[in-house]
C-alpha cells in the first residue's frame, strides 16, 4: 500500500510539473505573439517595454519565420526597427522565403528602412550583398569607371594611355560586345562577361583608319591597399578603359579571344541583361557611343566627312567652312533620345494600366513608353503618348527615376501616372492590346513568378521597377 500511494504521488507530481511547464509555454507564446503583434503595428511604447521584461523576445519568431524586425521592416515602421536594432537584433536571420528584413523592406519600397539595414561594415557587405546602393538604381545605370572626362581633351595622357600595358580593351562587332558565357548553349540563367583585352591583343587593329576607338574612363578602386605590390605611380594611375568599334569579320575577331565560348550577341535586348550589373554600365557608355559614331560618320549640317576628337566623345566637320565649327551644336557631340516610360494608375489606385506590342513574347505585357518630342516637357509627354496608345487621358504624374537604355542610345524616364479615364482604345498601329491589371494579379506575377497568361518585363527593365514601386505604395499585405 506504502508503495502505491507513493507512486500516486510521483504521478500526481509528474502531472503537476507537466501543467506548470504547459502554462509557462503558453504564457511565454502569449508574451511572443504581443511582441511580434506590436512590432507589426508600430507600437514602440509596448515594444520597448516588453524587451525591457523579457529580452529573450527580441528574436522570436512567428509563422513562417518572421521576426520583429521583419514585420517592423515590413511596415514600414522605422523607430520600431532602430529600437530592435539597438537591441541587438539579428538583422541577417531569415524567414522560410529566404528572405532578410533588409530583402522586405526594399521589396516594399521603404527606402529609410533598408538604408537603415543596408549599414554595414565590409564583413557584412557579403551577407547583404548591394546594401549600399541606392533605391532608385536600375540596370544600366551602375557607373563602374570614373569617367575622367577632362582628360578627353589631353591627348598625350590619352596616348600614353593607350600603349599602357594595363590598359582594359573592350571589342565591338556590329554594336555588340564580345562577350563569354560559362555555358555552351547560353541557358537562360546563364551570366555573360565582357571579353577584356590588353594593348599588344588589339594593336593591329588601332591602327586601322576604319576603327572607331573611345575612352570610357578609368577604374574606380575602393582599396589600393590592395595593389600594394604595385609601384606607387601605378596605383595612382588605374587602369583605364577603352571600347573599339571595327568593321574586321567577327569571326576573325573571335580568334583572338581565350576565353572559352566567346560570342558577338545578336539579340541584344535580351541577351545584355544576362551581363552583372558592373559590366551593364560599362556597356551603355560604350554602346550608345558607337552607335552615334556609326550614324554620324558625315556632318548632318554640310554632309562633308567628319574626325572623330576628345576621346571619341566629339565629331568635327572636316569642311573649315561649315556652320556647325561656329559656336555649339548638339550635332557634334554623342546624343541621348529621353523617351518617356509609365506605369499608369487607375483612379481607384488598385489597378493598373499595362500594353503589349506583337513582338513581345507570349503573355508579356508592360507599361507603356514613346519619346519625348521637342519643346515637350516630360509631364505632357507621358500624357500624350498614354492617350496616343490606349485613349486614356492622364492627369497627374510623377518621376520616379531613370536608366540608360542602349538601344541604342536612350534614356528612359521611368514615371507615375494617374488616370483621368478609364475607357481603353488602343491604337494598333502603336501597340496590340493593353488592359487594367487588379494590384493582386500583378503581385502574384511579381512574386509568385510568370502565370500562364501574363508576365511582367524582368527585374533589369524600368517597367519591372516602376511595377514594383506601384505595388510598394499603398500595399496591405
Amino acid at each position: 500500500m506504502q508503495h502505491q500511494r507513493g507512486e500516486r504521488e510521483e504521478t500526481a507530481a509528474s502531472g503537476r510539473q507537466g501543467r506548470m511547464t504547459s502554462f509557462q509555454l503558453s504564457a511565454m507564446e502569449e508574451m511572443v505573439e504581443k511582441f511580434l503583434d506590436a512590432a507589426a503595428r508600430g507600437d514602440l511604447t509596448q515594444v520597448s517595454t516588453l524587451l525591457t521584461n523579457v529580452p529573450s523576445l527580441i528574436n522570436q519568431t512567428a509563422h513562417s519565420g518572421w521576426t520583429a524586425l521583419m514585420l517592423a521592416a515590413r511596415n514600414g515602421h522605422y523607430s520600431v526597427v532602430e529600437k530592435l536594432l539597438s537591441h541587438g537584433c539579428d538583422k541577417f536571420s531569415v524567414n522560410s522565403s529566404s528572405q532578410t528584413a533588409y530583402d522586405i523592406a526594399k521589396f516594399w519600397g521603404h527606402g529609410h528602412i533598408s538604408n537603415l539595414l543596408g549599414r554595414t561594415d565590409e564583413g557584412c557587405q557579403r551577407v547583404l550583398p548591394g546594401s549600399g546602393l541606392s533605391p532608385q538604381e536600375n540596370y544600366f545605370s551602375r557607373e563602374t569607371l570614373d569617367r575622367l572626362s577632362g582628360k578627353r581633351t589631353d591627348k598625350v595622357w590619352l596616348e600614353a594611355k593607350r600603349s599602357d600595358p594595363d590598359t582594359v580593351y573592350l571589342l565591338f562587332s556590329n554594336l555588340s560586345p564580345m562577350v563569354s558565357s560559362s555555358q555552351e548553349d547560353g541557358s537562360a540563367g546563364d551570366e555573360l562577361k565582357l571579353c577584356r583585352f590588353r594593348y599588344k591583343a588589339v594593336k593591329d587593329l588601332l591602327e586601322e583608319l576604319s576603327t572607331v576607338l573611345i575612352f570610357i574612363g578609368v577604374e574606380k578602386r575602393r582599396n589600393p591597399s590592395s595593389y600594394s605590390s604595385q609601384t606607387e605611380e601605378s596605383v595612382c594611375e588605374p587602369p583605364a578603359w577603352f571600347a573599339i568599334s571595327t568593321n574586321e569579320d567577327a569571326g576573325d575577331l573571335l580568334k583572338r579571344c581565350r576565353e572559352k565560348n566567346c560570342s558577338f550577341p545578336k539579340t541584344p535586348n535580351r541577351e545584355l541583361l544576362k551581363l552583372n550589373e558592373e559590366e551593364a554600365g560599362v556597356v551603355a557608355q560604350a554602346r550608345s557611343v558607337l552607335a552615334w559614331h556609326s550614324r554620324y560618320s558625315f556632318c548632318p549640317t554640310c554632309g562633308s566627312s567628319t574626325s572623330l576628337e576628345e576621346g571619341g566623345y566629339k565629331r568635327s566637320c572636316l569642311n573649315s567652312e561649315c556652320r556647325s565649327l561656329q559656336g555649339v551644336h548638339n550635332t557634334c557631340y554623342p546624343r541621348v533620345d529621353p523617351v518617356v516610360i509609365m506605369l499608369v494608375i487607375h483612379p481607384d489606385g488598385n489597378q493598373c494600366l499595362l500594353g503589349r506590342k506583337k513582338i513581345f513574347p507570349v503573355g508579356l505585357f508592360s507599361c507603356l513608353a514613346g519619346f519625348v518630342e521637342p519643346g515637350e516637357t516630360i509631364e505632357d509627354a507621358v500624357r500624350r503618348e498614354v492617350e496616343e496608345e490606349s485613349g486614356v487621358k492622364v492627369g497627374p504624374v510623377q518621376y520616379i527615376s531613370c536608366q540608360p537604355w542602349p538601344m541604342p542610345s536612350n534614356l528612359m524616364i521611368g514615371c507615375i501616372a494617374v488616370a483621368m479615364s478609364t475607357d481603353i482604345r488602343v491604337d494598333e498601329n502603336e501597340i496590340e492590346e493593353a488592359r487594367w491589371f487588379p494590384r493582386q494579379q500583378v503581385i502574384e506575377s511579381l512574386v509568385r513568378g510568370a502565370l500562364p497568361a501574363f508576365v511582367i518585363p524582368p527585374r533589369q527593365t524600368i517597367a519591372h521597377q516602376l511595377i514594383r514601386h506601384w505595388i510598394s505604395m499603398h500595399s496591405n499585405l
